[in-house]
């Protein structure tokens, strides 16, 4: 007789154990080391940023904020960086995700927070029968330009269906591989092929921004185990970079926030009459 095991989720903490040795993450870099940048948002916030070696300092035009997070800065083009740090407000982590394009003078920037643990704990037909999404964890998406304020000509990376139907496969380690299916403009599917999550496969909520020819900002939101994903696609490199964030344990305590890169292969594309 034949015992069939049931794949195990797991913590994003034990998912970046998993991640750890022998990657494709980017190196950190420190060519911002010494840089101010104003971010100018569309929204009408006025926040300068002042990197440090591994600690950058924020504060909004008013001084009515301000606060120091470590960092960390990529760059998966010339000219394009990746900066990542966790901001502590009102008593919650808030993840800061900037996409600068210093060639263009603009960014986007992804701010994402998980879900309490009384958030997390609604069941997902409660969640569908009240019209709200799936997945518990939060992501928004703000634009503007850096150094120079933003105007009604100001161009933004803008969302995209470029990536739609194609079916991708990422080599984050000698240990870690998984595919992505993206499906529409709302959702993508994914199954770990080897590694900590092998067998796990989901459908869950995501979001598509193009940034330059052949490079993608791609956000997803688990609703299995809160997750927030961020990766830059790279197809004409054949490379990923970005981060995952969420909970270290499964008590809620403390967050877990760390860089993944891969290796990008398209498998084949899907076109539908």
């Amino acid at each position: 007789m034949t015992t069939h095991t049931q794949p195990e989720w797991i913590t994003v903490g034990a998912l970046a154990d998993g991640f750890a040795s022998d990657n494709h993450i980017l190196p950190a870099l420190d060519d911002l080391k010494g840089r101010s940048l104003t971010l100018h948002f569309a929204n009408g916030w006025l926040i300068e940023h002042q990197f440090g070696a591994e600690t950058l300092h924020w504060q909004t035009a008013d001084n009515d904020a301000s606060g120091d997070a470590p960092y960390r800065a990529s760059s998966i083009r010339p000219g394009i960086y990746l900066v990542d740090f966790l901001k502590q407000e009102d008593g919650r982590t808030h993840s800061v995700s900037l996409v600068l394009d210093l060639m263009h003078n603009l960014f986007t920037a992804v701010i994402g927070q998980m879900p309490t643990q009384a958030e997390a704990a609604v069941d997902l037909f409660s969640r569908a029968l009240s019209g709200r999404e799936l997945t518990a964890v939060s992501a928004q998406f703000l634009h503007g330009s850096i150094d120079s304020p933003f105007t009604p000509d100001t161009p933004r990376h803008a969302p995209t269906l470029e990536l739609v139907g194609l079916r991708n496969q990422y080599i984050y380690s000698a240990t870690e591989a998984y595919e992505h299916v993206y499906l529409n403009s709302n959702f993508y599917s994914w199954q770990c092929l080897e590694g900590v999550e092998q067998g796990l496969a989901d459908t869950d909520r995501c979001h598509y921004y193009k940034v330059a020819d052949q490079l993608y900002l791609f956000v997803w939101r688990e609703k299995i185990v809160p997750t927030l994903g961020l990766v830059l696609i790279d197809l004409a490199a054949g490379k990923t970079d970005g981060k995952i964030f969420g909970y270290q344990g499964d008590d809620f305590s403390s967050a877990a926030n760390f860089p993944v890169g891969a290796l990008a292969y398209v498998l084949n594309r899907t076109e539908y009459r």
